[in-house]
């Protein structure tokens, strides 16, 4: 997921530079140095846990066992410290319910959302060209599994 994230940022930025009239000659590694200065930043939100608690949550606050429910077979631990993460980081806020038993909800912050058109339009991609990576890796492992002596 990171790398087509990183694939996607370096097309993005040469389409800009490309778009905006500056010369394609422009240096390789100032364009790899812009890639690689989000790197930080992509992986805490490419992270597929990530990218998958901010769809649900684009929609309507969710309480933990509710965002648990729809990312099944996603792990206490791992929704546990996605949603750190995520908080940490300015996506996701959290609120303590009292009631009994005490409830925490969690919702998307406005920095979060800024993040809902990308995500619908990588899910759009995945959902128009899923298959034909299917077929591709079928491929892939057809071809190598018939390289491969006996």
């Amino acid at each position: 997921m990171i790398h087509f994230v990183y694939l996607v940022s370096i097309t993005h930025l040469i389409h800009i530079r490309y778009m905006k009239g500056n010369q394609m000659a422009t240096d390789i590694a100032t364009l790899l140095a812009e890639i690689n200065s989000t790197r930080p930043i992509l992986e805490q939100v490419a992270n597929k846990w990530s990218v998958l608690i901010l769809t649900v949550l684009c929609t309507q606050p969710a309480r933990f066992n509710a965002i648990k429910r729809r990312l099944d077979p996603i792990t206490h631990k791992a929704l546990t410290e996605a949603l750190r993460r995520l908080e940490r980081n300015g996506l996701v806020s959290r609120r303590v319910i009292a009631s009994s038993p005490v409830a925490v909800e969690y919702a998307i912050t406005p920095l979060g959302r800024t993040l809902q058109d990308p995500f619908v339009a990588l899910v759009g991609w995945a959902r128009q060209h899923g298959a034909a990576m299917e077929q591709a890796q079928v491929a892939y492992d057809d071809q190598r599994a018939a390289a491969e002596p006996v």
